[in-house]
């Protein structure tokens, strides 16, 4: 009988311990999503912000683009010499 007492300790015992490393594992694996997720958040709220930086500045040179135009002097028109079967 003792060794039936010990067969089922240790069948016990083992059992226990996977039961452990499989909920050491479970635990792991939710860390390890919660990383993930959190470094996904944080990957589309810079991108997001970089977006909008770059908007804001292509608006802004748009804008520096247009008053430069606006105050350039207009071109000068070259006018082209009279061909010679014109004159003839």
């Amino acid at each position: 009988m003792a060794t039936a007492r010990n067969s089922s300790a240790e069948a016990a015992a083992k059992a226990e311990l996977k039961f452990q490393q499989v909920a050491r594992r479970r635990l792991e694996a939710d860390q390890a999503m919660k990383d993930q997720m959190s470094a996904r958040e944080s990957e589309t709220n810079k991108t997001a912000r970089l977006r909008a930086l770059r908007l804001a500045k292509e608006e802004t040179d748009r804008e520096a683009a247009a008053v430069l135009a606006a105050q350039a002097p207009p071109p000068k028109v070259r006018k082209r010499a009279a061909s010679k079967k014109a004159a003839n």
